[in-house]
């Protein structure tokens, strides 16, 4: 809550900086309806003449508070008349009420002379759209605007079981289940540096919720961009005024009205093709500048959109405040319909941009290259323009690139000397939660709230606000855990069993069946009850604690173990982690036979592939992150490796001539064998990797990285050291590598990783310490990430070797052309794994396949060459989302 004298001060002076009238002013409120009496939801209210502006919540109900003074306030909604309207505003907190009807805009189509060759008139508009298009992406250098954020989401249908076989729990149940406004200052600046301070966050039955509305992931669905990411599918979609948007899209002129001086074509937009990754609805063009006013759009699932039936999109744009001849959005509104495991929900996201400071790129709008033909009177006919007529009006946007770079400068500059705030976001830093962000009082929020809350968001604020100490209390927490603790077989099999004490902050995770019963000829059974405990803490510490107690039947080997981890820092990456005890491992630690896989291909399939040994030490690591993007872990372990041998046979289905191998793997640098006996090591390692350009969001509860345009770098040194607690290795590995995911458009996106690195001097080691490559010789693939037809352990090495691995993942570029196939949803990927040692030569696997069966399913079929010389071919199946 706001302390009387300290907050109050801090709240007049937001109220200030914002921009919004305090207390004494007056407010204008009513509703905005259509003819019909229908509510116009989230039509725009501006004050014209200032970067005032509102928009009316779902029930079609808008608020604007005013100082005292006579203003005209322009009502707007997409396809609708502009409606001015004069109002005088009284002071001493008082309320004035103005109802306002929009009526439909009457779009005309005016008399247009055709010739033989010529389309819709639409074409003819959208061209000069696409020529401009470059210079109405980049003609606003940067801009700082507050902005206001409001997300709704409710549930109208909640299964009993998801999947039916994990039982929903008693969290999730229809109405609300997520509502939330927000208050932030956002700056931009050309070509896509955005950051955002979050000065105020309401969740709704959580006082001390932060939220998670951004008003700068809007900049994702700029229509001036060719291709648009929506955040609902791995495609893009094309704009309907990018460059190439021609082949995809038919054009029609629905009509043409005047308003406000300005002559705005309503163009209706539609699909050449049901299946393309494209827009349909309707986009506003300002006739001569050619444009957006307004855009009223629409994804189905004929778009391959994942999870979503239906995403409406309106956004709403006005010339920005000031001399200069650029607009700026004042408002974006998000409608979903969402269908996902059972759940059937909709939900909303508003965005509001007011108070915008704008820095122009050009001065001046740039003419183009020939000038067009008088237009005439406007009820004369219209004599079409041909293609090549309008290619000749292309605008000089000779030096734009240029002015971009000076006119950021200065706003680099300005934004130094800026005391609001946004300016002094940290590099790469996108956007930063204050940390009383939530601490507004409902008062606040009263005043500050650019758009009235409906009935139904009322009523979630008042029961869960006024519920939240009951909700929280641990009578009602105990209540509700008892719920989601019940026991259920198909949590334990599919994701393990998890028993939460939620008052207390504490929790215990039981691993899957498939983890804890397993099978080898090692060990014969194993039983590994594996039960994760994690405690948190109120300052936003996390620490956990892993005990295990392994058993085999067959060798009678019982190997106990515990890890364990601290999250030392509340906010920044700073973790400490340890393990003391017997394991039994596998001989490469990073390997794709899951207990779960070789279980199967042991008892059913008569192959033993996995090779293991015993290991007894203690463990310590560090990660921290010094600098934003650079990572780095150091480890020290000490432990004492012992050799393991199959102690039996048995099996479910016995192939004929077909029998265990030995658990000693099979390697090319070492043809005496692999047997290691008994031996210790001690060994250090430490690694660095580095992202630059890296974003990220800091939060009070945590930073989060974003990703960056940039690969991300490593380096590793690991060390086994001689002659120190008896510990008989003595070697060094350098090693450096490169990881990247890169999109391609409408192509589809590609990852590769490659490593590289070497042993120098003359190690002495033991096979576990060999760098390793993942292989797989299984139907089953775990990591498509990793080598498909590559033996587990043939060409682990102690020598140089290089690694490289591609993937591209075409997201349906090519299936979604076929009809029979598009509606599965499938999609093509490609892949390509690579391995060069001294012994393995060079090894190629090259792949193709489809992911996306049934949603979460991926098959490969894979053929590999060995320096030149095809090795094999096979097929992998696994999990590809």
């Amino acid at each position: 809550m706001l302390l009387p004298f300290l907050r109050s001060g801090v709240l007049f002076f937001l109220l200030l900086a914002g921009g919004i009238s305090p207390v004494w002013a007056g407010v204008v409120r009513g509703r905005i309806s259509d003819p019909k009496g229908e509510a116009l939801a989230f039509a725009n209210v501006a004050v014209r003449g200032t970067t005032t502006s509102t928009a009316s919540n779902e029930q079609g109900d808008y608020q604007l508070r005013l100082a005292a003074g006579t203003y005209e306030l322009v009502f707007q909604y997409v396809g609708f008349k502009p409606s001015p309207q004069t109002v005088r505003v009284a002071g001493g907190d008082t309320a004035t009420v103005l109802n306002v009807t929009l009526t439909a805009e009457n779009y005309q189509l005016r008399e247009v002379v055709v010739r033989g060759t010529d389309k819709d008139p639409a074409y003819a508009i959208v061209q000069q759209a696409m020529q401009w298009r470059r210079y109405h992406e980049r003609e606003v250098a940067a801009f700082k605007a507050r902005t206001y954020v409001k997300v709704l989401a409710r549930f109208s249908d909640v299964p009993g079981k998801l999947l039916g076989l994990v039982k929903v729990g008693p969290d999730f149940k229809p109405g609300i289940f997520y509502l939330s406004e927000s208050v932030s200052e956002m700056s931009f600046r050309q070509p896509n540096v955005v950051q955002e301070r979050m000065i105020s966050s309401r969740v709704s039955g959580d006082a001390k919720g932060l939220s998670f509305n951004r008003a700068s992931a809007g900049r994702g669905l700029n229509f001036y961009q060719n291709l648009l990411k929506s955040g609902f599918s791995e495609r893009g979609f094309v704009s309907p005024i990018a460059s190439n948007a021609f082949l995809f899209y038919r054009y029609e002129l629905a009509g043409s009205s005047q308003q406000g001086g300005l002559l705005i074509h309503k163009i209706k937009v539609t699909p050449r093709r049901a299946s393309d990754p494209v827009f349909r609805g309707y986009i506003y063009v300002v006739d001569g500048t050619w444009r957006l006013h307004s855009v009223s759009l629409d994804l189905t699932k004929d778009a391959q959109i994942d999870y979503v039936d239906n995403l409406h999109i309106e956004q709403l744009f006005a010339p920005a405040p000031g001399p200069s001849d650029v607009w700026v959005m004042q408002s974006q509104k998000i409608t979903v319909n969402f269908t996902a495991f059972g759940f059937k929900g909709s939900g909303y996201t508003t965005v509001v941009l007011s108070n915008y400071r704008v820095t122009p790129t050009y001065p001046n709008r740039p003419a183009p290259t020939v000038a067009p033909p008088a237009t005439g009177p406007a009820d004369a006919p219209v004599t079409r323009e041909t293609a090549a007529d309008i290619r000749k009006q292309k605008p000089d946007l000779s030096g734009l690139t240029q002015a971009v770079r000076r006119q950021v400068k200065q706003a680099e500059k300005a934004a130094a000397r800026d005391t609001s705030g946004v300016g002094k976001l940290r590099k790469g830093e996108v956007m930063l939660v204050e940390k009383d962000a939530n601490e507004r009082d409902t008062t606040y929020w009263a005043t500050i709230r650019p758009m009235p809350l409906t009935d139904e968001e009322q009523l979630d604020y008042h029961v869960k606000d006024s519920t939240e100490v009951l909700r929280k209390s641990q009578p009602y927490q105990d209540s509700l855990d008892r719920k989601r603790n019940e026991f259920g077989a198909g949590k334990l099999l599919l994701t393990g069993y998890t028993y939460n004490n939620t008052f207390a902050k504490r929790q215990w995770y039981v691993a899957p069946v498939f983890n804890i019963l397993n099978y080898n000829t090692v060990e014969g059974v194993v039983l590994n009850p594996e039960v994760t405990f994690t405690q948190r803490t109120d300052d936003r510490r996390t620490w956990s604690v892993t005990p295990s107690l392994r058993y085999g039947f067959s060798n009678e080997l019982l190997s106990p173990s515990v890890a364990a981890s601290w999250q030392i820092h509340p906010v920044k990456l700073a973790r400490l982690s340890a393990r003391v005890g017997r394991t039994i491992e596998n001989f490469d630690p990073n390997s794709q036979l899951t207990p779960f896989i070789n279980t199967y291909y042991t008892l059913l399939e008569n192959r033993n592939y996995a090779k293991l040994y015993r290991r007894d030490g203690a463990a310590l690591g560090y990660q921290w992150e010094p600098l934003n993007g650079l990572t780095v872990e150091a480890r020290a372990s000490y432990d004492v490796r012992h050799q393991l041998f199959n102690t039996t046979g048995k099996l479910l289905n016995d192939f004929a001539g077909r029998t265990f191998t030995p658990n000693a793997p099979v390697v090319a640098e070492l043809p005496g064998g692999t047997g290691i006996g008994r031996s210790e090591a001690l060994t250090t390692s430490l690694s660095a990797s580095f992202r630059p350009g890296q974003r990220y969001i800091t939060r009070p509860d945590g930073k989060f990285n974003m990703g960056s345009k940039y690969p991300t770098f490593s380096l590793a040194w690991r060390q086994g050291l001689s002659g120190v607690l008896g510990s008989d290795v003595r070697y060094t590995l350098l090693e450096a590598g490169v990881r990247h995911s890169v999109s391609l458009g409408l192509f589809g996106t590609s990852s590769y990783r490659v490593a590289a690195g070497f042993f120098p001097g003359s190690p002495q080691l033991s096979f576990m310490d060999f760098r390793h490559f993942s292989g797989n010789r299984t139907y089953l693939a775990a990591d498509f990430n990793q080598f498909q037809l590559l033996d587990y352990y043939r060409f682990s090495t102690a020598d140089q070797f290089v690694e490289a691995h591609y993937n591209h993942h075409f997201n349906g570029f090519l299936l979604n052309k076929i009809p029979l196939l598009r509606r599965l949803k499938w999609q093509e990927v490609a892949s390509l794994n690579y391995l060069t040692t001294p012994a393995a030569g060079h090894y190629l696997e090259l792949g193709a396949g489809i992911e996306h069966i049934f949603k979460v399913m991926r098959v490969d079929f894979y053929t590999s060459l060995q320096s030149g010389t095809r090795a094999g071919t096979g097929v992998r199946v696994g999990i590809g989302f």
